[in-house]
């Protein structure tokens, strides 16, 4: 089934406590669902605890834990690609919203008219997912922006967030999100990710504050370690792909080869070429 979900680009589907869930990457899908039962949430440098019935927005490139605080839960979730839903200039304006961005805050408590509301449009995607029309794909797409333009019209669920040592979740989303960034797969999809500030940008935060926690938390600065990643991937690119310098530069970022060689033996005192040789 996760092979299917990565060809049709969504997946919508029932959820509880027994089910056990649906085996997926989160690092592919963007998720959407509402949920009734206590989970807590750690967003960020934030902790989020939630009550009944809430509905969460959840972005592949944003890392998030959530813990369930009751025996039981149930509701409903769809799973879906960027591509799936960036078919327009509208919907990417959804996807550039709030709901989906690590500044905001991604959990709405709902009442029973909302709940009501949003469960009918879960349960509708669910019948369509399933028939041969020709175009579900949009209806879904519409059931999907409904839901995005309902809790845009919400105010989110402030009230149960605490903030536990801002220092060290920042950090730990941080480091989460650049490990996120690798395995590179294809050269069609190159790093863009690659400053501090590409991530200070992308975490909303200021470049100084993210230097200063990830310095306290880990003592070193944000750049080193961002660049210790990149050698390791390009190492491992070098060592176990046939791909050429060229693309492996392309893949890491890098616009040209002679900057990615510079940079490459800047960090390791050797040049690509020479640690591809040595493993042939």
């Amino acid at each position: 089934m996760s092979d299917q979900l990565k060809l049709t680009g969504f997946k919508v589907y029932k959820t509880n406590s027994k089910s056990g869930g649906y085996s997926y990457s989160r690092k592919d899908f963007y998720k959407i669902n509402i949920t009734t039962g206590r989970f807590l949430f750690n967003y960020a440098e934030r902790s989020i605890e939630t009550e009944d019935t809430f509905l969460f927005f959840g972005n592949p490139r944003i890392p998030y834990s959530c813990e369930p605080r009751s025996e039981e839960h149930y509701g409903y979730t769809c799973l879906f690609t960027e591509d799936f839903m960036n078919l327009n200039e509208r919907s990417e304006s959804l996807l550039q919203s709030p709901l989906f961005k690590i500044g905001g805050t991604p959990i709405f408590g709902l009442n029973e008219t909302q709940k009501k509301k949003l469960t009918g449009l879960f349960e509708e995607m669910i019948k369509e997912q399933e028939t041969e029309y020709a175009f579900k794909d949009e209806l879904i797409r519409n059931y999907m922006s409904l839901i995005i333009h309902e809790a845009l019209k919400m105010q989110p669920s402030e009230s149960n967030i605490r903030h536990n040592n801002a220092a060290a979740r920042i950090t730990s989303v941080f480091l989460e999100l650049l490990e996120r960034q690798f395995p590179i797969e294809s050269t069609d999809q190159p790093l863009t990710l690659r400053t501090a500030q590409d991530y200070a940008g992308y975490l909303s935060v200021h470049i100084n504050y993210l230097n200063s926690a990830v310095k306290e938390i880990t003592g070193k600065a944000t750049s080193t370690l961002i660049s210790d990643r990149i050698i390791a991937e390009a190492k491992a690119l070098l060592q176990h792909t046939d791909w050429n310098i060229t693309e492996i530069a392309y893949a890491l970022g890098f616009e040209y080869p002679t900057y990615f060689n510079n940079f490459f033996k800047k960090k390791t005192g050797s040049v690509p070429k020479a640690v591809r040789s040595s493993h042939l």
